[in-house]
């Protein structure tokens, strides 16, 4: 397998890779906010409702406050990065075979070898490629022919890194 497709200087391509990276890293923020809220809500019903609310409804209230700030901490994260990420537009390549994935961009280059890839993972347009447990790279397959992206698709399902459909 070797499957080589450039990456055009695209405005929206940087932030669209923000997002996807932002969306894995940053899912949690929205659990914890809305579970931190709804204990904050329940306990302003429970405290007011047995008359002990004028002691406790500040904690109450700042539980709500916390998880309505950690909710949107995510968007706040994601809008900002997708402002700052527009002017990183270059040209790029992406060269993958079954040993690695080399990715050039600009004057810069890397690599991740398969071997050291623990998950991969559907993210709308992209896969996003784990090393560990962090996030390390995306591989956007809407660049990609149909074929080129069933055969990737196939080699990640063969190594066990991207679940059968």
């Amino acid at each position: 397998m070797h499957i080589r497709f450039d990456v055009p200087a695209d405005p929206a391509y940087p932030s669209r890779v923000a997002a996807a990276l932002g969306n894995v890293r940053l899912r949690r923020f929205g659990y914890i906010g809305a579970v931190l809220t709804a204990v904050g809500v329940i306990g302003l019903v429970v405290s007011r409702g047995f008359g002990w609310g004028e002691r406790s409804s500040p904690l109450w209230t700042a539980l709500v406050v916390a998880g309505v700030l950690s909710m949107l901490y995510r968007p706040w994260v994601l809008a900002r990065a997708r402002r700052r990420s527009g002017s990183y537009a270059v040209e790029g390549a992406y060269d993958i075979t079954e040993d690695n994935i080399m990715m050039r961009s600009g004057s810069e280059s890397g690599g991740i070898a398969w071997d050291g890839v623990a998950q991969v993972r559907d993210a709308g347009d992209f896969w996003v490629v784990y090393v560990g447990r962090m996030p390390a790279t995306v591989i956007p397959r809407w660049l990609m022919s149909a074929e080129d992206a069933e055969a990737l698709r196939a080699h990640m399902t063969e190594r066990g890194l991207l679940p059968r459909r």
